[in-house]
């Protein structure tokens, strides 16, 4: 950087090469930010680029569950019978072995009302507790359009008929 020489006069300093005048505040701030500007950009030039690493494909991870196959298919038959008791309509079992990681299947059943989709849910998890499974329930203190049921194994999606014709997640999975 080329030095510039300055003639001080009472509280100012002018700049001989642009005749402005500033106070002595602004020029020190001002030579600064050059010093500054040159040492970023020389830093900037000499620093190698990073060569952008391509995602690796996924693969999905075995489930480490403690229930066999012939387990799940138990559970799934006893969801889906239990479904059918409560009265739910259009129930649709999707297999999920091998296409992801958190479940094995998926049971999508469509309630009548809020009313019914919540009364499914809990009675539902009711009988899967006693049964002695894990449960996980979600969206119950909703307003009961869409619950999910986590077995572990298997998750259930409850649905009144609005919010399963909008979400149309047999379509995703199909």
């Amino acid at each position: 950087m080329g030095a510039q020489k300055t003639t001080k006069t009472d509280k100012t300093t002018q700049k001989k090469s642009t005749g402005r005048t500033c106070s002595k505040k602004t020029a020190v701030k001002k030579e600064t930010a050059m010093v500054i500007k040159e040492t970023v950009k020389k830093e900037s030039t000499t620093a190698p680029q990073k060569a952008v690493k391509k995602p690796k494909p996924v693969k999905v991870p075995p489930r480490t569950t403690s229930l066999s196959q012939e387990q799940v298919k138990e559970l799934l038959s006893f969801i889906t019978h239990k479904l059918d008791e409560g009265k739910a309509e259009d129930i649709l079992s999707v297999d999920l072995v091998g296409k992801t990681s958190f479940a094995d299947y998926l049971v999508i059943a469509t309630g009548t009302s809020s009313r019914h989709v919540f009364g499914l849910a809990n009675n539902l998890a009711t009988d899967l507790k006693k049964a002695g499974y894990r449960v996980q329930v979600s969206g119950d203190t909703g307003d009961g359009q869409w619950v999910v049921i986590d077995v572990i194994d298997i998750v259930i999606h409850l649905f009144t008929k609005e919010a399963r014709e909008f979400y149309k997640l047999e379509e995703i999975w199909k």
